[in-house]
């Protein structure tokens, strides 16, 4: 049976979208299903951000050390920056370019500036080696990457034939020195359409294989309008009548590299005239000093993050009771987290959600009293445009309480993974349910309870990791001959990476000169924080292939011990 807060989200819903309003739904038809779409909205990236930047003008957007942005600043930047890229780098409409960076103001003027400019944004993973930034850069199909020093430093020790242009962080007008135009004739910047494509975020696969996700300008621009609309009924079911609304502002903590920050945080923004306060490192003791510093009033993170604050020991130090609102997403939530969470932080509303990088974030969510009543649950479907099925082996939906592939229907999904077209028409379907290879069940009352992920990956403080990924770099030193990765439980992180390995006859392998071998070749957070080693072969399933669930359950029982190796 809905809750009371369930009637006021559906029924606010319903009165913000109504025909007239600036939320308005209407319908496309894709391959004869019609998809709600937001009919207002503005076609485009590009046009998002100037009529929002238009309407908010002169407040304040963003904060990043010393660095103080209007919107109005900081399109004006965007715009240099747009045409910089034409007038100096060459940059034509539909070419990709990469973005490589931690976050700054000058990552999201970039980001700006580079849509502006007719291209696509490629956003790469920050906290890639040289190689595996090469190997994005490729599966891309960049022309060009825009880099700060530390990601500068890490492709020039790789090969590769594509232009890399350092920018630094902090003040914009000497920052990004290298790709603003004089401001002398600027050329007249392109008008893309809905239909092109936006950006590029990678996922990790199954395979091992990193998969570049591409979305148009229409998904994007539509998943960030589902998010605002999200927010404005949210806030108006959860705010006591006849409170004063208080101007918004959120902590940027996650990377804007992934979905989460693009999106749900940043994008978002736009629509909701939010001032954002960027971290470019994540410290707990710095994001409460911040947060009572800048008075912020949204906090969004892995679930680990959240409960970092509440079990500080200088907790009590900070005044947090601006801050109300407290979300997470990315990674699975002990329910004790959530008791920490309401015992530390009992003013504040605390929200969990699902979104993959597929679905441009948009999925399901589980708010406050509805999220204290059922803890375990990801929470009903972001409306007003996210459908949510549980699919039967036979791809047919099933019924309340069965237990099936997770699958999310919207205009928010990506067009393609670039390059792959077997894993875009296994992903897809023509009715536009994406298939998320994730397991689990909707209860009588649509909420969502993820149960298992299908895809072998383990989700490190909301990070992806494929193990394939791991297993092929631990099976690339010559003295390994088979090796099983998986994730163990981690209060903190939510799960870490372990490994099982076997060496081959006649060699010596020490721990350590393995675990130099992986930090060489794959980012610091997939490195196994325990590599246990077996003295024979891993044991084998009737098919032959490892018995990796085996192996899980009995290195299980030595894991209290390895925790500290973290």
């Amino acid at each position: 049976m809905p809750s009371e807060l369930d009637q006021r989200l559906t029924a606010t819903t319903a009165r913000v979208t109504a025909p007239g309003t600036p939320f308005e739904i209407g319908f496309l038809d894709r391959s004869g299903a019609l998809l709600p779409v937001f009919a207002e909205a503005p076609a485009t990236l590009p046009d998002l951000f100037a009529k929002f930047c238009a309407e908010h003008g002169d407040a304040e957007f963003l904060v990043d050390g010393d660095v103080r942005l209007t919107f109005t600043q900081t399109r004006a930047l965007a715009n240099r920056v747009a045409a910089g890229l034409i007038a100096r780098h060459g940059l034509r409409c539909g070419d990709r370019v990469g973005l490589a960076a931690r976050n700054s103001a000058n990552w999201i003027v970039l980001y700006m500036g580079i849509l502006m400019a007719g291209g696509s944004v490629a956003l790469l993973n920050g906290w890639w080696t040289g190689d595996e930034l090469v190997g994005g850069v490729a599966l891309a199909g960049c022309s060009l990457v825009l880099a700060d020093p530390a990601r500068t430093d890490r492709l020039a020790g790789v090969a590769s034939a594509v232009q890399v242009v350092c920018f630094e962080h902090g003040r914009p007008e000497t920052g990004l020195a290298a790709v603003l135009d004089s401001g002398r004739a600027s050329p007249r910047l392109p008008s893309p359409s809905a239909d092109d494509l936006a950006t590029i975020v990678f996922t990790s696969g199954s395979t091992g294989t990193a998969k570049a996700a591409a979305s148009d300008h229409r998904a994007v621009v539509q998943a960030t309008y589902n998010f605002g609309v999200a927010s404005q009924v949210v806030a108006d079911a959860l705010t006591p009548a006849g409170a004063s609304p208080v101007p918004a502002s959120a902590l940027v903590t996650v990377p804007l590299f992934h979905v989460t920050g693009e999106i749900a945080v940043f994008l978002q923004s736009f629509l909701i005239g939010r001032r954002l306060i960027i971290m470019p490192k994540w410290d707990a003791r710095d994001a409460m000093r911040l947060i009572e510093q800048e008075r912020i009033t949204f906090f969004a993170g892995v679930p680990t993050m959240g409960v970092e604050i509440a079990n500080h020991p200088a907790r009590r130090d900070y005044d947090l009771s601006s801050c109300v609102t407290f979300v997470a997403g990315g990674a699975p939530r002990p329910v004790q987290h959530l008791d920490d969470l309401r015992g530390s932080l009992a003013h504040a509303a605390h929200v969990f959600g699902y979104g993959l990088t597929e679905t441009n974030c948009v999925g399901s969510c589980n708010i406050g009293d509805n999220y204290a009543a059922k803890p375990r649950s990801s929470g009903q479907a972001s409306l007003p445009l996210a459908e949510i099925a549980i699919l039967g082996p036979d791809g047919a939906s099933l019924p309340p309480g069965l237990r099936g592939e997770i699958a999310v229907r919207s205009v928010c999904n990506i067009r393609e993974y670039l390059g792959n077209p077997a894993e875009t028409s296994a992903a897809l379907r023509d009715d536009g349910f994406f298939l998320t290879g994730d397991l689990g069940y909707l209860d009588a009352d649509g909420y969502l309870f993820v149960v298992a992920r299908q895809k072998d990956i383990i989700i490190r403080g909301g990070e992806n990791i494929a193990s394939a990924e791991v297993e092929q770099a631990l099976c690339a030193h010559p003295g390994v001959s088979e090796a099983s990765v998986f994730g163990l439980p981690h209060a903190r992180y939510g799960e870490v990476p372990v490994a099982v390995y076997a060496i081959r006859d006649g060699h010596r392998l020490s721990e350590e000169e393995l675990r130099a071998h992986l930090e060489a070749r794959i980012a610091a957070f997939k490195v196994p924080v325990r590599l246990w080693r077996e003295n024979s072969a891993l044991p084998r399933l009737g098919s032959e292939k490892i018995d990796k669930q085996g192996l899980k359950a009995r290195y299980s029982r030595d894991w209290e011990g390895a925790k500290g190796a973290l």
